[in-house]
Order: C-alpha cells, then structure tokens, then sequence
C-alpha cells in the first residue's frame, strides 16, 4: 500500500534503492531527500533522484581519488626524500674518500734540520811582540846583545862584556888596531872588542848587521868567538 503526503510525490522503489545506494555508498553519511513538489513530480523522480545518486557516486568515487593521490603524493615525497638522503650520504662518502686518498698523497715533511753547530771561535791573534828598546849607548848595546846572545844559547855576562870592552876600546865602536901583528898582516882589529875580518864573518850571529863596526854585531860575534875558544866572554882577561 502506498502513501502520499499532500504536495510531495512519494519515492518509487527503485529511487528508495537508489538511496540506500547512496548511504552505503558514502560511508553511512545522513542523507536527506527533499520531496520534490507534486506538481514537478514526474521530472523530480527522474531527474532529482538521478541527480542526487550521480553526487553521492561522485562523491564516493572523489574522496577515494583525493585519498589515493594524497598516498601516493605523501609516497612520492617519502621516496625523493630518501633518495635526496641516500645521494646526500654517498656524496659525503665520496667526499671522505677523496680527501683520505688526498691526504695519502700528500708529501711526507723532511725532517727538521738540526740547528747548525756555531762555529768555533777564532783564537784571538796573538799581540805582535813589542820590540824592546834599548838605549843608544855602551850600555844599551850590551843589552841588547846579550837578549840575542841568550836567545842562541851563547853563554856571556854583562861584566864580562864590558870589562873586555873598555881593555879593548875603551868603549869606542870605531876604534882600529893599526899597528899589532894583526895590522902588519893586513888584517887590523876593529870595534868595540877588537875583533879581525875573518874571525867577524866566521862567528857572525843571524839577526845582527854584518858591519863590523856596529857595536851589537861586534859584542855578538866576539862573544860567540870567545864561547867557542874560551867557553865564555867571562874567562877572556887579555888579549884573545
């Protein structure tokens, strides 16, 4: 038995199916119908019913479509972040590697160099020897002949030096003999001890001049004459 309410036309079986369709089809979603009025009864049932069946099939079938595409945008997204990951990570691998391989290849640093040994100082030059002064008389002649005498090894004594001198000279470096035995040969004694050419020359001391007038070479040389016949100048009291 059908009912009817006045002004609305009350829903075939085929639209209360359709309905039913619709509610399952939306997930149990509250669905209300608007009777469509009497007098649009005819386009209503056709045209309304098939309306809201077509909204709730599409809006099923959208919901399902956003859903997938959220899935499978939010799968996207997890798939180019573990890619960017996964590149980002062998990157810095290759990055390790390559500055392991660089570190590798670097040259080893020499050894430092010992520090250089200062060079060992110079000795200081020995002061050039200040050459003794001696006076320019008969008593700085001896002197100095006698520094040169001890320098040999020649034996001789300041007293014994001049006590022959002043026998001999009486302390003239110029005197000559002219009249002995000597000088009748050609061979006359000169200087301060009174010594010949020949005996000179003969006992000549290095380092002295070889004018036998020049009182050091005299004093020397008959010293070193008198050392050798005598042993020394000292032992000589007369004529020699």
């Amino acid at each position: 038995m059908r009912s009817t309410v006045s002004g609305y036309s009350a829903l075939s079986k085929a639209h209360k199916f359709s309905a039913a369709g619709l509610v399952t089809a939306a997930g149990a979603a509250a669905l209300t119908f608007a009777l469509v009025p009497q007098a649009q009864a005819a386009d209503a049932h056709s045209v309304g019913v098939k309306t809201v069946s077509l909204s709730a099939q599409e809006f099923g079938v959208t919901q399902d479509a956003d859903l997938a595409k959220a899935a499978d945008a939010a799968a996207g997204q997890a798939q180019v972040k573990a890619a960017a990951a996964v590149k980002a990570e062998a990157k810095a691998k290759a990055d390790r590697e390559r500055a392991s391989r660089s570190e590798a290849r670097k040259p080893m640093k020499p050894a430092a160099k010992p520090a250089a040994k200062p060079a060992p100082a110079k000795p200081a030059a020995k002061p050039a020897p200040v050459k003794k002064a001696y006076a320019d008389n008969l008593d700085g002649w001896i002197n100095e002949s006698l520094d040169i005498l001890r320098a040999k090894g020649i034996p001789a004594s300041y007293d014994g030096i001049k006590r022959n001198i002043m026998r001999e000279s009486t302390g003239n470096p110029r005197a000559i003999n002219d009249w002995d035995v000597n000088a009748v040969n050609g061979v006359p004694s000169k200087g301060l001890l009174q010594i010949i050419d020949p005996t000179f020359k003969a006992y000549h001391v290095e380092g002295t001049s070889w004018d036998i007038y020049n009182p050091v070479a005299n004093i020397t040389a008959s010293c070193n004459y008198a050392a050798d016949k005598y042993g020394s100048m000292d032992n000589v009291n007369s004529a020699y």
